[in-house]
């Protein structure tokens, strides 16, 4: 159900059917033109302004899938992460449909977040190994593995300055965890590979 909480109560909510299980994941796009959504159903699906019907629907996730998180890097890049029996990070190009590349974590996908800085994404998870890893996109490679919590890490959110998170999880702790360094990202783009920007 969307709704609009400056309009008057009078006008109607805007109600999205595709799901036939319960709804676990929802995240807009960053210019606020997209919706994604994930079930329970193992569905991902792409809503539109305009449509009552998903613009993308996408079925390969062989579990439940509520991580979600959309590039702030990449126009039209979004990630998706499934449950125990899937396992996997999947990657689509919403603006073909095309399916990306797939990662198996090992671990049930709980959280998904795209660093600020850098094209860099955070992943927490469940069993069975309630961890917390980061990657490199597009290459997929490991940056770091970070250990403590002992249950599933079900909640995530992304400091205002982008370089910090806090994680949550069943273990009844909060964990703050330094991941995105500002600096190491601004060295990467000064490097001395990148010829462009030493030409004047």
């Amino acid at each position: 159900m969307q709704r609009d909480t400056r309009t008057p109560s009078q006008v109607p909510e805007r109600r999205l059917a595709g799901h036939r299980q319960e709804v676990c994941g929802l995240k807009w796009s960053p210019d606020n033109q997209y919706l994604a959504s994930g079930g329970n159903d193992n569905r991902l699906y792409v809503w539109n302004q305009h449509s009552s019907t998903p613009v993308h629907s996408y079925s390969e996730h062989m579990a439940a899938v509520k991580a979600i998180a959309w590039s702030p890097h990449h126009h039209g890049l979004l990630a998706s992460g499934g449950g125990t029996a899937d396992r996997c990070i999947r990657f689509w190009n919403t603006l073909t449909g095309q399916p990306m590349q797939c990662v198996d974590t090992g671990s049930q996908v709980c959280n998904l977040a795209w660093s600020k800085h850098s094209s860099e994404l955070v992943s927490t998870h469940g069993y069975s190994q309630n961890q917390i890893l980061v990657w490199k996109y597009p290459s997929l490679t490991q940056v770091a593995k970070l250990t403590g919590h002992s249950y599933r890490v079900l909640y995530l959110a992304l400091s205002p300055d982008g370089e910090a998170i806090v994680t949550g999880a069943g273990d009844e702790t909060l964990r703050f965890w330094n991941v995105f360094s500002k600096a190491r990202s601004q060295k990467e783009n000064k490097s001395v590979l990148n010829l462009f920007t030493n030409i004047r």
